[in-house]
């Protein structure tokens, strides 16, 4: 009877855990629309987001940038199981190929994570990151700190609150993806047939 009751509280207990996170930073930001919404009322603010969507081209770009961004975090983050010991595979996986010789994308996947979220913070905030007409060099460099900074935020944060495992490889292939994020945005910024972007 015993064994029951303890599996049912762990079932129970993992099923509330497990999405905590993610109700927790949606509540949050329920909230801001909540203290609008309570302000200028439900009708307004969902015309207000709407119009806002259709008209305003950086009120989109920061839309991209936010969901992506959840996305990323509910990948790393929100949606783990609890680790008894977050430094328990500390190098992680750096090839195709785990130590049971089984096939695996963790390190391609890691490498791809921060690519477009990289593309897109740039898209939003390049020239406030980066400035008017910025080298090569200077955006790769922007992006390899940005990534790396990123990626160390969560995986200290995975150390921190034991959800998943703290691993160097994570963070050299976000930091790898960051930096060919930053080298495709250049490219794409300096090859593109319109040069002006325009907040709205």
């Amino acid at each position: 009877m015993r064994k029951i009751i303890t599996s049912i509280l762990s079932n129970i207990l993992t099923a509330i855990y497990q999405p905590f996170w993610f109700a927790l930073l949606a509540a949050i930001l329920l909230m801001f629309l909540y203290l609008f919404a309570r302000e200028h009322g439900w009708k307004q603010a969902v015309e207000l987001w709407l119009k806002s969507f259709r008209t305003d081209r950086m009120f989109r770009k920061v839309f991209l940038l936010g969901f992506y961004t959840i996305l990323v975090l509910f990948r790393t983050l929100l949606n783990r199981n609890m680790w008894a010991n977050p430094l328990s595979d500390l190098m992680g996986g750096w090839g195709l190929y785990n130590s049971n010789g089984e096939l695996t994308t963790e390190a391609i996947e890691n490498f791809f994570l921060l690519l477009p979220w990289i593309m897109l913070l740039f898209w939003t905030a390049g020239e406030n990151l980066l400035g008017k007409r910025p080298p090569c060099v200077k955006v790769i460099w922007t992006g390899l700190k940005l990534a790396f900074l990123f990626s160390l935020s969560i995986e200290s944060l995975q150390l921190l609150l034991r959800l998943g495992t703290f691993q160097l490889s994570d963070l050299f292939y976000n930091t790898l993806g960051g930096g060919a994020g930053s080298g495709l945005f250049w490219l794409l910024k300096k090859f593109s047939p319109n040069k002006r972007d325009k907040g709205r």
